[in-house]
């Protein structure tokens, strides 16, 4: 470590860490298909020594949530996709679903210690960490970060915060780790208590958005507060660092942004959904989809950390909406888009019309003719099994918000 950075890891040039991450990825593909069922069905068919680029990641399908459960349910506990026996694992958590997710070997099996250090924790420090103990793995993602890089953790888990006040109180942390809004129901409290807090001087948050008018009332109180991007079943995906230009990559991830609905990659800056590929030989996830999301950042940060930077968390990319009593998936009006070529890209908006349901699908093109409108109004009718109407717009000119279905209708209704 030194003063600005963890390691010299965070500053190679990108060309370089690209090189390396793909230098280790045929391996791990190969390690999978040898000893995972889940992955020799999922990547049937797959040269593992052919996944050397992004280019070449990108045509290998999504593992998406809802795949993994089924899997699990079929080869419980955990679907056929660890390369070690599921007594192997340290511990077995649960998340909604149920989905079954084991904690990886190691000192810091979650990748949380670069973004602690980001936030501006130092070995030696005490940090309070409020986030959850019970069933998930939240509480102890950043408890084994903060023990792994040299820090003492009171391991506070969530509620009582009457018995948290105290704590803090005679432990005296320099640093808090938990859900963004629940730091201030402490302060708060600590306040209405007459208890001083004034030691407390840093925070990295998750599990929830952190509002910059929050996140500014953390600063008037003397508290410096940044987030990071974790899920269960990856860890740590990405940080903020004191550039506070949107969130760094972690390394020894490799992030691709891909239109909902679909396992295609999406331009630079265009917004879709995050997926992860993770380089953990015993629990590998290959493209595997977060449900979330964002859009990936031009250039580096200003901070000296090269690693590819994204705006962070965007909302959910899980689009599936209910019409006329049928479900309508990001997946069917891909397949609509894939129909045509002079498609660029498409919304479907839903609105209520007469008092019945409606969708408008508006497409980006070029190349209209007098007949477009028609044939991809019959394709919407084939792989929706529903009518509705086409709306030929010009290129660009559809929101970039990683929507692919709109749900316009009255919350009412």
């Amino acid at each position: 470590m030194n003063p600005q950075h963890f390691d010299e890891r965070e500053t190679r040039s990108p060309e370089a860490r690209e090189a390396e991450l793909f230098a280790r990825l045929p391996e791990l593909i190969a390690h999978a298909l040898e000893t995972a069922e889940g992955w020799q069905e999922h990547l049937a068919g797959i040269d593992p020594a052919s996944v050397t680029s992004r280019e070449a990641l990108g045509s290998l399908p999504v593992l998406r949530k809802s795949s993994l459960l089924e899997a699990q349910e079929k080869r419980p506990p955990l679907g056929g996709y660890t390369t070690v026996a599921p007594t192997a694992f340290e511990r077995v958590f649960m998340s909604p679903g149920p989905i079954w997710e084991p904690q990886a070997g190691g000192s810091d099996p979650w990748a949380g210690a670069r973004a602690l250090f980001a936030a501006g924790v130092r070995p030696g420090d005490l940090v309070h960490n409020a986030l959850s103990y019970h069933m998930t793995p939240g509480g102890f993602i950043l408890d084994y970060s903060a023990r792994a890089m040299g820090c003492t953790v009171f391991p506070a888990g969530i509620g009582n915060t009457d018995l948290q006040v105290q704590a803090m109180a005679a432990l005296k942390p320099k640093a808090y780790t938990g859900t963004p809004d629940y730091l201030k129901v402490i302060m708060d409290r600590a306040e209405e208590l007459g208890v001083e807090l004034g030691f407390l001087k840093l925070g990295l948050v998750s599990g929830g958005a952190l509002y910059p008018s929050l996140r500014e009332e953390y600063a008037r109180r003397g508290v410096k507060v940044s987030q990071c991007y974790a899920t269960a079943d990856l860890g740590v995906i990405a940080y903020e660092s004191e550039a506070m230009e949107g969130m760094v990559i972690n390394e020894d991830y490799i992030v691709e942004i891909v239109r909902p609905g679909t396992d295609d990659p999406v331009a630079q800056g265009e917004v879709g959904e995050l997926v992860v590929t993770t380089l953990n030989k015993d629990y590998p996830l290959i493209r595997f989809a977060t449900g979330d999301l964002s859009a990936v950042l031009p250039g580096v940060s200003s901070c000296g950390r090269t690693n590819m930077r994204i705006k962070g968390w965007m909302g959910r990319a899980d689009q599936r909406t209910k019409v006329k009593g049928m479900f309508v998936d990001p997946a069917q009006v891909a397949r609509v888009k894939n129909a045509h070529a002079e498609i660029r890209r498409v919304r479907l908006t839903v609105l209520r019309q007469g008092e019945q349901d409606h969708m408008e699908l508006s497409v980006e093109t070029e190349q209209a003719d007098g007949g477009l409108d028609a044939r991809i109004q019959a394709s919407l009718r084939e792989h929706t099994g529903l009518s509705g109407s086409v709306k030929l717009v010009d290129v660009g000119s559809l929101p970039n918000d990683g929507k692919v279905i709109a749900d316009e209708r009255p919350i009412d209704n």
